[in-house]
C-alpha cells in the first residue's frame, strides 16, 4: 500500500526530530564544567535529569493540543477531532515503560557512542515483532521472520565492533559492553510500551497530541518526584557525579549555570522529543508500530555521518558492516522487497500470497478500525 502525502511527512519528521534528539542529548554528555562546590570540573553525566526534560517535551503536546481545541472551538465551522472520551490512567503503565527505558536508555548513552547507541536500538524490531505475535494476534510473513534473524545478525556485528574498538579515552571497554547490554535491555521495555500503545490508540481513537501528552504527564510527574530519593541513594562508583548518588539534579543546575551551553543542549533534546514523540505515535495510528520501529532505526545513518564529521567517533569498518546488515534486516521486515521481488514471475506468486495474508489480517485484526496495520 503506497503511503500518503500526510504519512511521508510523519516520516520525514520522525527521522529529523529522532537524530536531533539523540545527537542533542550525546552533546549535553560531552561537556565538563564545575558544579555547586569547590568540586574540579567532571562531566555532565545526569541522565534521569535529561530523562525528566524528555517527557516535560512529551507534557507539552498536551498544551498544543488544548490550544487547538479551544482555537477550533471558535471558528464557525469547528473541522478538529478531539477523539473520545477515555480514562487517561490508561496511558499509566505505558508511561511507566517510557520512562524505565528512556532512563536505562540515557545512562547507556554516557557508555557508549552516539551512532552505536542508534544502531542497538534496532533490537527493538525483534521484540515489537515478537511480541504483536503474541499479544495483538499478529501473524508475521516469512520475509519478516527472515529480517528479524538478519537483525539479530547485525546486532551482534555491532557488539563486535564495540569489543574490538569501541573504546576510547573516555569510554573504558567495560563501560561500553555494559552501555551496550543496557541498550538492548531497555528495547525490550520498550517494545511493551509499543504494542500497548497500538492497543490502546487503536481501540479508543485518542488524538495523538492528547496520548503523547498524557505519558508526558505521568513520566514527568513520576520521574520528577523520584529525584528527591535518588539524590540521597549511593551507588558507589556507577554515579559519575561527585557525591556518587544515583542522581544529583542540584549539580546538574549548577553545572548548566557555569556552562550555558549545556542548556542548550538540553532545549534541543526536550523540543525535538515533544516534535518525534507525535510523529511517532501519529505513525502508530496511521501505520503500525512495527512500522514506526523501522522508520525509528532508519535515523541512525544520520547520527552515524554527523557523529563521524563532527569527530565525537572514529570511522569503524565492522560497524558500517553491522549497520548495513541491520538496514538489511529492517528493509526486509518492512517488505521494501517486494517491488523487486514482483518484477521476477517467479517470486511474484510468493508476493501476491503475502500481501493477501496482510490484507486479511488488516481486515479481521482490531475490528477495522482506521488506521489497522498494514506492516
Amino acid at each position: 500500500m503506497a503511503w500518503t502525502n500526510y504519512q511521508l511527512f510523519l516520516a520525514g519528521l520522525m527521522l529529523t526530530t529522532g537524530s536531533i534528539n539523540t545527537l542533542s542529548a550525546k552533546w549535553a554528555d560531552m561537556f565538563s564544567a564545575k558544579g555547586c562546590h569547590d568540586d574540579p570540573e567532571h562531566k555532565f553525566s545526569h541522565p534521569f535529569l535529561q530523562a525528566v526534560g524528555m517527557f516535560l517535551g512529551e507534557l507539552s503536546c498536551l498544551v498544543v493540543f488544548y490550544i487547538l481545541i479551544c482555537r477550533d472551538r471558535q471558528s464557525p465551522e469547528p473541522k478538529m477531532n478531539p477523539g473520545q472520551s477515555f480514562n487517561p490512567l490508561l496511558f499509566f503503565p505505558p508511561a511507566m515503560c517510557d520512562m524505565m527505558a528512556t532512563s536505562i536508555m540515557y545512562v547507556a548513552l554516557n557508555m557508549t557512542s552516539a551512532s552505536s547507541f542508534q544502531m542497538l536500538r534496532g533490537a527493538v524490531i525483534i521484540f515489537t515483532g515478537l511480541l504483536s505475535v503474541a499479544f495483538l494476534g499478529r501473524r508475521l510473513a516469512p520475509s519478516q521472520w527472515i529480517g528479524i534473524f538478519i537483525t539479530i545478525l547485525g546486532l551482534v556485528i555491532v557488539g563486535l565492533a564495540d569489543l574490538f574498538s569501541g573504546h576510547d579515552d573516555s569510554h573504558k571497554i567495560s563501560e561500553v559492553i555494559t552501555g551496550d547490554l543496557l541498550i538492548i535491555m531497555a528495547q525490550i521495555i520498550v517494545s511493551v510500551q509499543m504494542v500497548l500503545e497500538e492497543k490502546f490508540v487503536y481501540k479508543h481513537d485518542v488524538h495523538p497530541l492528547r496520548a503523547v501528552g498524557t505519558e508526558g504527564f505521568f513520566g514527568f510527574v513520576v520521574l520528577s518526584l523520584l529525584l528527591i530519593p535518588m539524590y540521597f541513594i549511593p551507588v558507589g562508583s556507577f554515579g559519575d557525579n561527585p557525591r556518587q548518588v544515583l542522581e544529583d539534579a542540584i549539580d546538574a543546575f549548577c553545572q548548566i549555570g557555569n556552562q550555558p551551553l549545556i542548556l542548550l543542549a538540553l532545549l534541543g533534546n526536550t523540543v525535538s522529543i515533544a516534535f518525534f514523540n507525535f510523529a511517532g505515535i501519529s505513525v502508530t495510528k496511521e501505520i503500525s508500530a512495527t512500522t514506526r520501529m523501522v522508520l525509528d532505526s532508519l535515523r541512525t545513518l544520520v547520527i552515524w555521518v554527523v557523529s563521524l564529521a563532527l569527530g565525537w567517533e572514529k570511522f569503524q569498518g565492522l560497524q558500517v558492516l553491522g549497520f548495513l546488515v541491520l538496514l538489511a534486516g529492517t528493509a526486509l521486515y518492512n517488505g521494501l522487497h517486494r517491488p523487486l521481488l514482483a518484477k521476477l514471475p517467479c517470486c511474484n506468486t510468493l508476493t501476491n500470497a503475502e500481501d493477501s495474508a496482510e490484507e486479511r489480517e488488516r481486515l479481521l485484526g482490531d475490528g477495522g478500525v482506521q488506521g489497522a496495520d498494514n506492516s
